[in-house]
């Protein structure tokens, strides 16, 4: 049985050429519609023929008679309309998928500056109208479109001045590669610029060995061939000496040999339509000696379209038995067999009436006029996208292109924006040619040409390149690896070391005079608090967590208010003392020890009151400050509530200006039994480095706000020790003569004592 044919017949009488298609396919008594005339009509049961000028109207004759067809080269997404070609099958895919996959291999080497070359027809127009959609959906901009034609051969300067002007690198053909010539001096000026040629070309290959210098190096998305073996076997032995019977074989060799078929009528009209002059052959002319042939191509889809209807046949017959078939049940058998066939496993018609086709990226290479066709990679069906068979692969290594060094060409309209840029609209009219700018801070681009740059998260900051978030320094106060640090545990250690001489100092001297001149308990716990506040500061050391945040702000106002009563004890027994001494008195009952340690009690308690109830209701925590500093985060103390905080430092605050107000009151009475000029100037200290320290608190970040409260707490402690202790420690070891009673006495007595 005869699977395809070919019927050529002139304008005389087409519609009666057609019947007899008609008839053949499907037995006597087909009606055909009133069709215009068109030159050399072209019907077969296998339509090759991308043009949509021969095979759309093909299949409309053929779909108004519900015929299946399949067809192996037809391209045109109308074709797979099932309302309008239901019966329509085809082993290759329709333009836009061809065209997804051309984008897809250039996109991979940042192509998007391009030029296209088409036929100047129907189908060059077509498919150059949809490659265009094609490309700006894809972001490629096109510099130029020339059609160029036999009758209409492109102008060989004008094309020169075009391909120079645009510094193109990448041309496109596409169209009908039969009606599409070169002029040969146009080589020259193409040597540097790489084709890509589109599946319709793949066996063109005269074409290609016709112009080395454009065609080497150039790219072609082919069928995948996994038949050529089977097939190539039978066209070795497909002549008319082993098929004297295939009228097909028989025509084809009339028009490829110009073989005379012994019948003088259709000499005749082959003579007169294909203008040849015929003679008799031996029958036993191979097809591979055809310049058709000579590279051994075959055309997978070709093969699938045959096995297809072969199968589909087969099925057919091998299910009737001896049951008479119409002309109609037929049809629908062959329709529905071929819808539901599956061949090799994962082979099957789509709803659309198409194979999923994978395609191979061919490298051709022209090596002393022979011709090379590498396969350097593969295209694939989108749903067969996997980490074990990607969709889109290509090996770079393997392509020889025709660029200095096989450097992969450059087609791009301006220079790529490297990664740590993003690209903003240029002068141009073209959107493919723009300029590139840094990212802004805190965004990086790790990719080249980048619309846009991505911002890092919070805890990352950009590298120096903006090409990566790196996550950020992260600062605190650390033991060890900051200089501030090392200051202020060397200061720490040597204040605390400088009080506990203190403290030991006033304990062996504890019965002396100058001890127990103004309350040696108050004197005990107020070196006691001191020393514990310069211990307090290893709580603002280190990287702060939550426990850490809420033990050295209760610990340092605590201990500062404990400092500060014995103090205002200090200052208000000495106003009573010398009350006291008046006959009768009524201040005698108040000189004992417990209005001094009541005092000390109930001043210290409110403060107590007011950090637990912080700690309690919002205690401080530990945060991340990540917006103070651009390239760094700072682990901090968050306070919970300023209110509390602002709080507990205001009382303070208040304890010291009532302790000083008194002192500075009592400052003038005789200086034997008193001290509060020293009490005056201790918290004129106190009060001036708490006052300063505020502005600088609130005006610095990170650890440098920690470091200024370190500082207010070891400087205002050390003005205590200093203005309080250090003269009793000179007089008790260097003065000792001074440490007497009588000496305390005396009424005039120019040194203050303790």
């Amino acid at each position: 049985m005869t699977l395809g044919y070919h019927i050529y017949d002139s304008c005389s009488d087409p519609r009666k050429a057609i019947k007899n298609v008609l008839q053949m396919l499907s037995g006597p008594g087909a009606t055909v519609p009133n069709y215009s005339c068109r030159q050399n009509w072209r019907l077969a049961g296998f339509i090759g023929d991308q043009s949509s000028t021969t095979t759309l109207p093909i299949s409309l004759l053929l779909a108004a008679y519900s015929y299946p067809v399949i067809s192996y080269g037809a391209t045109d997404l109308l074709l797979g309309d099932r309302n309008y070609f239901p019966h329509f099958f085809r082993t290759i895919q329709n333009d836009y998928q061809i065209f997804h996959n051309l984008c897809k291999l250039l996109k991979h080497f940042g192509w998007n500056w391009i030029g296209i070359i088409t036929s100047s027809n129907e189908s060059g127009e077509r498919e150059s109208t949809l490659l265009t959609r094609f490309l700006t959906y894809y972001q490629i901009c096109i510099a130029f479109i020339i059609p160029n034609t036999v009758k209409t051969s492109l102008n060989t300067f004008a094309g020169y001045e075009v391909i120079n002007t645009f510094s193109v690198k990448v041309i496109i053909l596409c169209g009908t590669y039969h009606d599409l010539v070169f002029e040969p001096a146009l080589g020259k000026w193409l040597h540097n610029v790489t084709m890509i040629l589109t599946p319709s070309w793949e066996l063109n290959i005269v074409l290609i060995e016709k112009y080395p210098e454009i065609f080497n190096g150039s790219l072609t998305l082919g069928a995948f061939s996994k038949h050529s073996r089977t097939l190539k076997h039978f066209i070795d032995g497909f002549y008319p000496l082993n098929y004297p019977e295939d009228t097909v074989l028989e025509n084809l060799w009339m028009t490829e040999y110009h073989c005379a078929s012994g019948k003088k009528a259709k000499d005749r009209v082959f003579e007169n339509i294909y203008a040849i002059s015929l003679h008799n052959c031996t029958g036993r002319e191979r097809m591979k000696d055809t310049w058709n042939y000579q590279h051994d191509k075959i055309f997978d889809p070709v093969f699938n379209a045959v096995f297809f209807m072969v199968n589909a046949l087969h099925l057919i017959h091998n299910t009737q038995v001896n049951r008479s078939r119409t002309d109609s049940s037929y049809r629908f058998q062959v329709r529905h067999a071929l819808k539901h066939l599956n061949l090799f496993g994962n082979l099957i018609f789509s709803v659309y009436g198409e194979i999923e086709q994978v395609y191979q990226i061919h490298n051709h290479v022209i090596v002393n006029k022979t011709l090379f066709s590498n396969i350097v990679g593969y295209v694939s069906p989108e749903i067969s996208d996997t980490p074990d068979m990607p969709n889109f692969y290509i090996n770079e290594s393997l392509i020889k292109w025709k660029t200095i060094n096989n450097e992969i060409p450059k087609a791009q309209c301006t220079k790529s924006c490297e990664p740590g840029s993003r690209k903003v609209a240029g002068k141009s009219i073209y959107y493919c040619c723009y300029e590139c700018i840094q990212c802004s801070e805190g965004e990086i681009s790790n990719k080249s040409d980048n619309e846009k740059c991505e911002r890092c998260p919070v805890h990352e900051w950009p590298n120096e390149n903006k090409t990566l978030c790196v996550p950020k320094l992260i600062e605190f106060l650390s033991y060890s690896d900051d200089v501030i640090s090392v200051i202020i545990l060397s200061g720490s250690m040597l204040l605390l070391t400088l009080t506990a001489v203190v403290l030991g100092i006033f304990i062996m001297y504890q019965d002396t005079p100058i001890v127990r001149a103004n309350n040696k308990n108050l004197s005990f716990v107020l070196l006691v608090s001191i020393m514990l506040s310069f211990l307090c500061v290893f709580l603002f050391l280190g990287r702060p967590v939550d426990i850490t945040c809420m033990l050295r702000q209760i610990s340092a106002g605590i201990l500062l208010s404990v400092s500060i009563s014995s103090l205002l004890a200090k200052t208000i027994m000495v106003c009573i003392a010398f009350k006291a001494t008046k006959p009768g008195s009524v201040w005698r009952r108040w000189t004992g020890v417990k209005l001094p340690n009541s005092v000390l009690l109930i001043c210290s308690s409110v403060q107590v009151v007011l950090c637990m109830s912080w700690v309690t209701l919002s205690p401080p925590f530990q945060e991340l400050d990540t917006h103070s500093y651009k390239e760094k985060t700072v682990v901090q103390c968050n306070e919970g509530s300023d209110l509390w905080f602002y709080s507990v430092l205001g009382y303070m605050g208040i304890l010291a200006a009532i302790s000083f107000i008194i002192a500075f009151l009592v400052r003038t009475l005789p200086d034997s039994f008193n001290e509060a000029k020293y009490i005056t100037f201790s918290m004129l200290v106190f009060c001036s480095v708490w006052i300063a320290m505020i502005p600088a608190y609130l005006s610095t970040k990170g650890k440098y706000m920690v470091a200024v409260e370190i500082f207010a707490i070891l400087t205002s402690n050390a003005g205590l020790l200093g203005c309080i202790f250090i003269h009793k420690c000179y007089i008790i070891l260097l003065k000792p003569e001074l440490n007497t009673r009588k000496h305390l006495l005396e009424p005039k007595n120019t040194v203050s004592h303790q």
